[in-house]
């Protein structure tokens, strides 16, 4: 009797995806995300254009409000449930961040070269949370293109920093951001645990 296969069981992390109003956060969770994502947006209205400013995405309709939440499963010889917690861009909501990177095992910071600068706050707020996070770009049609080096420099981050494009409407541009953030946050575990096995020594 051939037996039932057994579940696959997964480690569980929390991630965060970060950056300034109107980058695609909602976009790339709900670009892979394995269920129907949560999303708390609003339409965007007359009344709020004095603090929401809609330079460089005057398009966008709707805001959101609170977080988008996700989640997808790998499998594969280290199996993982990622829960994916994307935050308000909007100046007022920056105090969510503090409650939503609760518990995070790393962060994205997603970024857009139409205003780069709307992106700094975030990888601000995690370099002060210690919450080890990467750069992505995501890249809008007709956006001015700028190279890596560009990027590093103006978010004044080295070198070697984890940074890349991206399309946060191709799930699998997506699932590779976040597998780069999986991979920069455990070197860094394990940098850190050959630095503390050094002073042990």
């Amino acid at each position: 009797m051939t037996p039932f296969p057994q579940p696959v069981e997964r480690t569980a992390l929390k991630l965060v995806v970060a950056g300034g109003f109107g980058v695609g956060k909602t976009t790339a969770i709900g670009a892979i995300s394995d269920i129907k994502p949560l999303r708390t947006e609003e339409v965007l209205t007359a009344h709020s254009t004095a603090t929401d400013s809609l330079d460089g995405v005057e398009d966008k309709t709707t805001t959101t409000v609170a977080f988008d939440f996700g989640r997808v499963g790998w499998d594969g010889p280290d199996p993982v449930e990622l829960y994916l917690f994307g935050t308000p861009g909007q100046p007022r909501f920056w105090p969510l961040w503090h409650d939503l990177s609760q518990g995070a095992f790393g962060a994205v910071v997603l970024a857009d070269t139409r205003r780069l600068e709307s992106s700094y706050p975030a990888a601000d707020f995690f370099e002060q949370l210690g919450l080890p996070f990467v750069i992505a770009v995501n890249r809008f049609p007709g956006a001015v293109r700028r190279t890596l080096a560009e990027i590093r420099d103006a978010f004044d981050v080295p070198a070697t920093f984890p940074a890349m494009f991206c399309d946060a409407r191709n799930p699998e541009s997506v699932a590779g951001v976040l597998l780069t953030l999986i991979r920069h946050v455990v070197t860094l575990a394990s940098e850190a645990s050959d630095d503390s096995a050094l002073l042990d020594a």
